[in-house]
């Protein structure tokens, strides 16, 4: 048994302590995920100008994403996510006190959410680089499982209906809760132990390492072809999901959801979530990996389009639901062959360099999102989300089985 308690067949001490860090913050991001809209609205009614509030936040992924991977390679993993955490606990700290004086306004809440969105690169980047350095590449599947179940309960199951209740009683209350939980991650990440820096030479440039990462993903077809399945993904469902709280939110809306409500409704895509972190291994054995990815394209463009065609609450909650099970099984396909075929030195470049295609599709994805709605009303791009989304599944021969396992004995 190693010093964090591990073995061959167990996570070990280490890696829970990691999964209970990555629960908080995630709380955090899911508190923050409902208020900032529900405050937004509280200053504009306008779908552009809501839209751009998740174009300010996912940003980042676009302009930082490659500089943020080389930076996760070059430092110590822990203290980049232990630094990302307390950035983001002092500003939205920050913000409160704005909103408490209400001197706060829709340009500010740009501001605070591109920031946050910059700490979220550094954060996430590092988070999925230091798994195989805290568990055995063998127990990866397990170790992605089990972190998803944390991340997504408190992203998307607890944090959203949180943030819906809070923002009722107050919006800076909100906003509090969310700093305090990511101060309190970056406690619990002190708690790690041991160094978990890579062997990388730091005599090199920071653009030289960052090249080094887009030619490893540029030369690997099975890698780069995830990395266009989920971008176009993420395009299709940035666009519905910034403009989607003017369909669901207020009197005055087509579903008249409250604010509280809203929360509880997106919490169906974490119920969802949470029962795919459980079915994800066994499913991928029955399915295989190749199948399992395209149901997931299936079920995500369902869930994007059923809007589209009713205003019941429960069906668009079923929807929901089904598309959380199938995202998470995805995930976790992607996620796992991605660490297993990168080496070590290179993951936080690789996955930064993945994210960069993956991530930067979603601020284009709510700018048109919002200008689709104001041109031709949220029900028709609801439907042009949906097929986005499932754009992927043309090409995705690419992905087969044996592709993909080919990938794996070459990573070895």
């Amino acid at each position: 048994m190693s010093e964090d308690g591990r073995t061959a067949k167990s996570l070990g001490r280490t890696y829970w302590r990691l999964w209970a860090s990555a629960g908080l913050s995630n709380l955090a991001d899911g508190v923050l995920k409902v208020s900032l809209p529900l405050i937004a609205i509280g200053y504009t009614q306008s779908p552009t100008l809501i839209a751009g509030l998740a174009i300010a936040a996912s940003l980042p992924w676009l302009i930082f994403a490659l500089q943020a991977g080389a930076i996760s390679d070059r430092f110590d993993r822990r203290r980049v996510m232990l630094t990302a955490n307390i950035g983001r606990a002092t500003l939205v700290a920050l913000v409160a006190m704005a909103v408490a004086l209400d001197v706060a306004t829709i340009w500010l809440l740009y501001v605070v959410a591109f920031f946050l969105g910059v700490a979220e690169t550094l954060y996430d980047t590092s988070a999925q680089s230091i798994l195989p350095q805290v568990v055995d590449r063998t127990l990866l599947p397990r170790a992605n499982g089990r972190l998803y179940t944390i991340e997504l309960a408190a992203n998307e199951f607890v944090g959203p209906p949180l943030g819906g209740f809070l923002v009722a009683a107050g919006a800076a209350l909100s906003l509090v809760t969310s700093s305090a939980a990511w101060f309190v991650a970056a406690v619990v990440l002190l708690l790690l132990t041991g160094s978990y820096k890579t062997d990388n030479d730091r005599s090199t440039t920071i653009r030289a390492d960052i090249g080094e990462g887009l030619r490893f993903l540029a030369r690997h077809r099975v890698l780069r072809t995830m990395a266009a399945l989920t971008g176009l993904a993420n395009l299709g469902t940035s666009a519905m999901f910034a403009v989607f709280v003017l369909y669901a939110v207020g009197p005055d809306s087509a579903m008249g959801l409250s604010e509280p409500g809203f929360g509880v409704l997106l919490t169906s895509a974490a119920v969802g979530s949470f029962i795919g972190t459980f079915v994800a291994e066994p499913l991928d054995r029955i399915l295989g990996r190749q199948l399992t990815l395209i149901v997931m394209l299936v079920a995500g463009g369902l869930m994007l389009a059923v809007p589209a065609f009713t205003t019941n609450v429960w069906v668009i909650a079923s929807f929901f639901v089904a598309g959380g099970v199938t995202v998470v099984m995805g995930n976790v396909v992607m996620v796992s062959l991605r660490q297993r075929v990168t080496p070590d030195r290179l993951l936080g470049r690789v996955n930064s360099a993945y994210r960069l295609v993956a991530w930067g599709t979603m601020p284009a994805g709510a700018l048109l999102g919002g200008l689709v709605a104001d041109a031709f009303g949220l029900p028709a791009l609801f439907v042009a989300a949906a097929l986005v989304s499932m754009t992927p599944l043309l090409f995705m021969s690419v992905l087969s089985n044996r592709a993909m396992d080919e990938a794996e004995r070459d990573g070895e």
